[in-house]
């Protein structure tokens, strides 16, 4: 039974089910519908239920059953929609990792929704004593104050209509194969915001992605999936609020089954998991595939000084990794604290979800944000950790698409190249080579032939494939590829922290001015580096990944961690996309994601052998040296401006869906960064006849200009700082038609 304060009436608690965890609404015994509540608490001794009406009016009730921990109970009547939470009771003891204190209202981890924000954080939300005049014992001080006032709630939430999990539901997914994906990184509100075709009340909102307008543009793009940066409820840190600043980015998770619903337009009540299925089925039926950035390495509850919201309270040493002295986190996030993995509950909690999202919201896959954290088994990474083994043999989730960000900040955390074969990773160094070329910084061509050709030093062990490498020069965390040839250095300053946050490692080149300018030789060379830079990501072999904005030159203003710009230097501006002067960069990323689609050999499912095929025959990849010959073990030691890339059309390692063997045209990449025009003799037989001008970065339009086709064996003019992609034409082969 549980008293009602506010009436004094008993209400009786059923026992209930320990499974499945969370608040469930359904028919119990004898039909009566209402809601089960479960809980794992690990170590607790006691658990409440705590009921919200409208006028946030609480009802407590307690919770008498306990199955293997998990603290559970049914109360009839409790709809969805119905606000909820729970106070944990147990021993105060930080010195022991121990900090219960039912005076804090917690989420529960499996909310499906969470209504209310974090405003400002007052000082009744934390478990311990902010004020307290110690400040080096200040968390050991228990805070006895009420905090559930100041704190979101969760929902009950009614399952029993999820479109995703009828047997056409499959059907409806776009199911692109992993070398075929084009990656667009986007922000749900960033993308949204300004966009002058959405309405202005679903602007910011999932209805707003939703909307034809939006998803016009990403097909027009033709990209294959969208990467949302994170979409579970996040909490605004506490320093950020006072600055009159908010979390935008949304790495400060603290609800891992609810849509953040500060992204929804048409309720929080439940309404935001409708409102998010219906912008995945628009997607899907678009044929694009929704990815989302997942935080799953920490939580926003901070280190030992920060607030208690949910996991700290309900069982502080099952959820997370404590230091030797348990007083203190293990940090390997550089977010104050990190989720022990290792724990089975802490290990089901990110399983349960991850098939949530999948077989609930109709979602196609995962990027996991410093993945390295959650391949530690007690300190180190391992490839064979829990959670890894997990991954692997469960039946739903070893079918969506899994990204590692392949690192985390502790000892050993970077493992670019090390996870095994379901997955897929970040590249930086990819970024970081190509950034360097164009800039002018890298001392030989060895490392960038292997980025443009799939990096097999990294990936081809274990059965993995070229599109294990996610392929970028631009992410949300840095600068903007327009700002990438704009600034030397970060400008930092609106985030209030003296332009101390944020890399100073950004292998940027101004190109001779820092920031905006109104050289016309300066802009004029800064959009040619945007046109290269683009140019060698869709045509390098790997999956490439763009960020929303960069084809229309998005700018930050030299912010290379915009993280905390919820406002205009952080949404994208659309009137780029009518601007004359950025037209042809989105023209340019429109056409070269068009002959991706178009040519097997720009996304192969193998990687090259670099081996002749036949007597007399040609290698599936040559390399070509600035004059024109063929590269040798030397040459790729030799500091050189000029890379030629041949990708043979003829040797395709791969066959059809009715088995036939695949062939496409063979091209010819010239990648040229020298300051200056070089002439570049191009190969002739056995590679080609002839060749087909397509894509010329140093001109702004790219229709095919008089003199587009060459003859092999002679000579062509590389104009400075720039791409060409030539169509080969075979021996025998006629002239081509331009166009």
């Amino acid at each position: 039974m549980s008293l009602t304060p506010q009436d004094g009436r008993r209400t009786q608690v059923w026992p209930g089910r320990p499974q499945p965890l969370g608040a469930r609404f359904h028919t119990g015994p004898g039909g009566t519908e209402g809601t089960n509540f479960a809980l794992w608490a690990g170590g607790a001794e006691g658990v409440e239920v705590c009921l919200f009406d409208d006028t946030d009016r609480e009802t407590r009730h307690p919770l008498e059953e306990v199955t293997h921990e998990i603290w559970h109970g049914f109360l009839p009547g409790v709809r969805p929609g119905t606000r909820y939470g729970y106070r944990v009771h147990g021993p105060w003891d930080p010195s022991a990792g121990a900090r219960w204190n039912p005076a804090k209202l917690l989420l529960d981890p499996y909310a499906r929704a969470i209504d209310g924000e974090f405003a400002a954080l007052p000082p009744e939300v934390y478990g311990h004593v902010r004020d307290w005049p110690r400040q080096d014992a200040a968390d050991t001080v228990r805070d006895d104050r009420d905090s559930a006032p100041y704190v979101p709630k969760g929902v009950v939430t009614d399952d029993h209509e999820t479109p995703w999990t009828d047997p056409w539901a499959e059907d409806r997914r776009p199911k692109t194969p992993w070398a075929d994906s084009v990656i667009y990184e986007l922000h749900v509100r960033g993308f949204t915001m300004r966009h002058p075709g959405v309405p202005p009340h679903l602007r910011g909102t999932y209805a707003g992605l939703a909307h034809p307008a939006a998803l016009e543009h990403l097909t027009s793009l033709g990209i294959t999936a969208v990467e949302l940066l994170p979409v579970h409820q996040f909490a605004h840190e506490d320093h950020l609020l006072r600055r009159g600043l908010r979390d935008h980015w949304g790495y400060n998770s603290i609800g891992y089954f609810a849509p953040h619903a500060g992204y929804a337009a048409t309720g929080t009540r439940g309404q935001q998991v409708g409102e998010f299925r219906d912008m995945v089925a628009a997607l899907h039926a678009a044929g694009i595939e929704v990815i989302l950035d997942v935080v799953y390495n920490h939580t926003a509850e901070a280190d030992e000084r920060g607030p208690t919201l949910s996991l700290r309270g309900i069982a502080n040493p099952g959820y997370y990794r404590l230091a030797d002295n348990p007083r203190h986190y293990a940090d390997y996030t550089g977010c104050g604290n990190t989720l022990h993995v290792v724990q089975p509950q802490v290990l089901r909690l990110i399983t349960d979800s991850l098939r949530y999202w999948v077989q609930e919201m109709g979602v196609d896959g995962f990027r996991f944000d410093l993945a390295a954290a959650l391949a530690r088994s007690m300190h180190d990474v391992d490839m064979l950790s829990p959670f890894l083994a997990v991954i692997a043999q469960d039946p739903v989730l070893r079918r969506v698409k899994l990204i590692a960000e392949p690192w985390d900040i502790g000892s050993g955390g970077y493992q670019v190249g090390a996870f095994p074969p379901l997955w897929t990773e970040w590249n930086d160094r990819y970024r970081d080579t190509v950034r360097d070329y164009w800039r002018g910084a890298l001392p030989d061509v060895r490392d960038l032939g292997s980025r443009l050709a799939g990096s097999s030093d990294l990936y081809a062990w274990g059965g993995r494939h070229p599109y294990a490498s996610v392929n970028f020069v631009t992410a949300h965390d840095g600068f903007t590829l327009r700002d990438l040839v704009s600034y030397d250095r970060k400008h930092n300053e609106a985030n209030g922290e003296d332009n101390r946050d944020g890399t100073d490692d950004n292998r940027s080149w101004n190109c001779g001015a820092e920031g905006e300018t109104e050289d016309k030789e300066i802009t004029a060379l800064r959009r040619r580096q945007l046109r290269n830079l683009l140019s060698t990501v869709l045509l390098s072999t790997g999956v490439p990944m763009l960020v929303a904005g960069d084809e229309m030159g998005r700018t930050q203003r030299g912010n290379n961690n915009a993280y905390c710009q919820d406002n205009e230097l952080g949404w994208i501006d659309w009137s780029a996309s009518h601007d004359p002067a950025w037209r042809p960069l989105l023209d340019l990323t429109r056409r070269l994601i068009a002959l991706r689609r178009t040519h097997p050999v720009l996304r192969r499912r193998a990687f090259f052998s670099g081996r002749r095929h036949g007597p007399g025959g040609m290698r599936d990849l040559g390399w070509f040296t600035a004059s024109g010959e063929e590269m040798t073990e030397e040459d790729w030691h030799r500091p050189s401006k000029t890379l030629g890339m041949f990708l043979s059309g003829r040797d395709i390692p791969q066959r059809d869906e009715r088995g036939r063997p695949v062939t496409d045209d063979s091209f010819l990449v010239l990648l040229h960064a020298g300051a200056e025009p070089a002439r570049f003799p191009l190969p002739g037989p056995p590679w080609a006849t002839g060749y087909e001008l397509l894509v010329d970065t140093s001109r702004e339009e790219q229709s095919a200009p008089p003199g587009s086709h060459h003859d092999g064996g002679g000579e062509l003019l590389l104009p400075a700082r720039s791409v060409l992609l030539l169509r080969a034409l075979p021996p025998g082969a006629d002239t081509p038609p331009i166009g």
